[in-house]
């Protein structure tokens, strides 16, 4: 088809991780582990939230719409990784790279916004636990998890629309192992000045505005536990904190990498390393960071291992 001087992109390829064909088969079934254990991790801790009464707390809550959210977004990207890896031609339908872009970028805002909403959970808890019931009660946990995804979702949205609009005559090779929006630009042989701005304005806004809410919430969480008197009463409020704390350090500590580096020290191979990273390996990450450092779900665990076994 024949778009003026410029054909008519319909279909993307896609460069992948490495063109090294001896690296195709190790690095499938290294992310079909990832993958598989990513799947069971988070399946499992939405099962296990799910049906131990004892679990059935804010916090528990916002952690059960976390893995749910880890686990659609690794299954947004990972499963067009693998097939990638074993494929030919590795082509992605314009279509399909434009739902790609938006499941991928509503799983993004709506993780981050989670994280905010959890810092700020721990701060409540921490902070006026005779108010907590009162402030975070379950109603409450539903509006703020539904106004994570429509704030996703609606961010999202605006951005694939934009970045669809955009006309693609150059070349319709994205050096990259998925669709995204920054490859996208780069192949773009239209204006992108207002996808740059209106994308710039969207991490400020998410990825920043979350990364705030989550330093002034631990900076009045740490203020409190360091006004407890006794050791062990500081050790026990900081534990509650202890895994949320964990994950926000590994997801941000990789996006500040990938989005705020100096230029100079840019490097297409980092970018997808770090990429891949908080796309695949975060979230099989954030269930096990739960699930062994957390007392209340490995005695839960415990607890539904016992039961299987006696059920048998």
């Amino acid at each position: 088809m024949e778009g003026g001087n410029h054909s008519v992109v319909t279909e993307f390829i896609l460069s992948g991780l490495t063109d090294r064909p001896e690296l195709q088969v190790p690095l499938f079934v290294l992310f079909l582990l990832i993958y598989a254990v990513t799947m069971m991790g988070n399946g499992g801790m939405i099962l296990l939230i799910t049906i131990e009464t004892r679990l059935h707390t804010p916090m528990y809550f916002f952690l059960r719409s976390l893995s749910f959210c880890d686990l659609c977004y690794s299954s947004v990207i990972v499963p067009t990784l693998l097939l990638n890896f074993l494929a030919e031609r590795k082509s992605i339908s314009y279509t399909a790279c434009a739902v790609q872009i938006y499941l991928f970028v509503s799983c993004a805002d709506t993780e981050c916004l989670l994280l905010a909403v959890m810092a700020y959970d721990r701060y409540v808890a921490i902070c006026n636990p005779l108010l907590y019931t009162v402030t975070m009660p379950r109603q409450r946990c539903n509006q703020l998890v539904a106004a994570c995804y429509a704030v996703g979702l609606v961010d999202s949205m605006l951005l694939t629309c934009l970045t669809f609009r955009l006309s693609f005559c150059h070349s319709n090779v994205l050096n990259y192992f998925c669709c995204d929006i920054p490859p996208l630009l780069m192949l773009s042989c239209s204006d992108t000045q207002i996808n740059e701005i209106v994308l710039f304005a969207s991490m400020c806004y998410i990825m920043m505005g979350s990364f705030v809410i989550i330093l002034l919430s631990y900076a009045c969480i740490i203020s409190s536990i360091l006004q407890i008197r006794s050791a062990e009463g500081r050790r026990k409020a900081f534990s509650t904190c202890t895994c949320h704390l964990i994950t926000v350090v590994i997801l941000y500590g990789t996006l500040l990498f990938m989005y705020f580096r100096p230029t100079s020290s840019y490097s297409l191979a980092t970018d997808k390393v770090a990429s891949v990273f908080y796309t695949a390996v975060i979230p099989m990450l954030n269930p096990l960071i739960y699930s062994l450092r957390n007392k209340e779900v490995k005695h839960a665990l415990y607890k539904a291992y016992n039961k299987y076994l006696s059920n048998l």
